[in-house]
């Protein structure tokens, strides 16, 4: 079965725009599974659910997945090749004489997901982790810029990390609303207003980039000229 494997991130982002709701609908098109993990779900819900401010969200959260619209898997293969995932990841950049931690446990969680049950995709909008999927030589631009510092790199971790998720496909939430746009789930916030359905598009591409979606200014004008021309 089709499967896609969901980090923190894009449900947050989903969730902070008021548009948790999507998943149902887009599921179905799917025609597949939607997952999580058991550490994305306690980043999701769990933790939420202790503090004030994002308790509701965690609680539109628990419904999905009460609802079964996200399933949480949890398998001795996934707990076993996180931590695996997660000390390769971490050990592959140096920089002042240290290893760099680049990612977080949750986040490979997902890619031992997807390893798994060969997933189709993972959905996730942390742009370190995607880029080490993608492009790893880029994390060394962005450490370059942000430390000031030559960036060593340990090119049999590397190779490592490669050759575990080379079958993967990452997403972000930038593609799951602009799917659902193009579906037209979100066909019941078009309005009146002049260019309707083009504000509809930017306000939902701009409200995931603004909630923590990597997605440059430049992407969003594109994925809308080629939407609403």
């Amino acid at each position: 079965m089709k499967s896609l494997i969901f980090d923190a991130g894009p449900v947050i982002s989903l969730a902070t725009n008021n548009l948790l709701w999507v998943l149902k609908p887009l599921k179905k098109d799917f025609n597949g599974k939607f997952y999580i993990t058991e550490p994305v779900r306690k980043e999701l819900v769990d933790r939420p659910l202790e503090t004030k401010k994002f308790k509701f969200e965690a609680i539109q959260v628990e419904r999905l997945i009460e609802d079964g619209v996200l399933d949480v898997i949890d398998n001795g293969f996934i707990r076993e090749t996180t931590p695996r995932l997660l000390n390769t990841a971490n050990q592959i950049f140096r920089a002042y004489n240290s290893n760099m931690k680049i990612v977080h446990f949750a986040e490979m969680s997902v890619i031992a997901a997807a390893i798994s049950l060969n997933a189709d995709a993972i959905a996730i909008d942390e742009k370190t982790t995607r880029f080490l999927i993608e492009n790893p030589r880029m994390i060394i631009d962005i450490l370059k810029k942000t430390l000031h510092t030559s960036i060593g790199i340990n090119e049999n971790n590397l190779k490592e990390f490669k050759n575990n998720v080379r079958r993967i496909k990452a997403i972000r939430s930038i593609e799951l609303v602009t799917i659902a746009y193009e579906r037209g789930i979100l066909d019941s916030y078009i309005t009146k207003i002049p260019d309707a359905r083009k504000n509809l598009l930017e306000s939902v591409l701009w409200g995931v980039k603004l909630n923590g979606c990597a997605v440059s200014k430049d992407e969003i004008e594109q994925i809308v000229k080629i939407e609403t021309r």
